[in-house]
């Protein structure tokens, strides 16, 4: 039960609770209790608005693969901290493989991520290399994670 709930809340999150409990076969307060609870054990860990990035004229969508000189705790909590930091940056992810990280940036303008490679990515103390690939359009976007019902 606790996983149709998370079905339907993934593909809306301002359903109300009526709502989530007619279409998961539950009546309103044990759907309520169920939602509090997946709420407080952290499997529902916020409620946001999805955004479309063309409506705000954030058109360019670059996957950045990073290297740092070191990959010792020092560096990697510095490099960690520095990209929290950066709005530009959407995800980003330690990786296994050639590169240590890989960040995907949503920017306005080719001008814009260039301002974002010069001025903040490669200015983060123990960054060595820096390859860049721009999506030309977007295949799959999902935000549901695959819960098996």
């Amino acid at each position: 039960m606790d996983r149709r709930i998370l079905i339907e809340l993934q593909a809306n999150g301002r359903a109300t609770n009526h709502e989530i409990s007619e279409r998961v076969g539950l009546s309103p307060s044990p759907c309520l209790r169920r939602i509090k609870a997946l709420e407080k054990q952290g499997a529902i860990q916020r409620y946001v608005a999805l955004v479309d990035p063309e409506v705000l004229g954030l058109s360019v969508s670059a996957f950045v693969r990073v290297r740092l000189s070191g990959q010792d705790d020092r560096h990697l909590a510095e490099f960690e901290n520095a990209v929290a930091e950066f709005p530009e940056v959407m995800e980003c992810y330690l990786m296994s493989g050639e590169a240590d990280y890989q960040l995907r940036v949503l920017v306005s303008s080719l001008g814009n991520f260039e301002d974002f490679l010069r001025h903040k990515l490669t200015r983060i103390s123990g960054v060595s290399q820096v390859t860049s690939s721009f999506a030309l359009r977007p295949i799959v976007y999902r935000t549901a994670l695959p819960i098996a019902s």
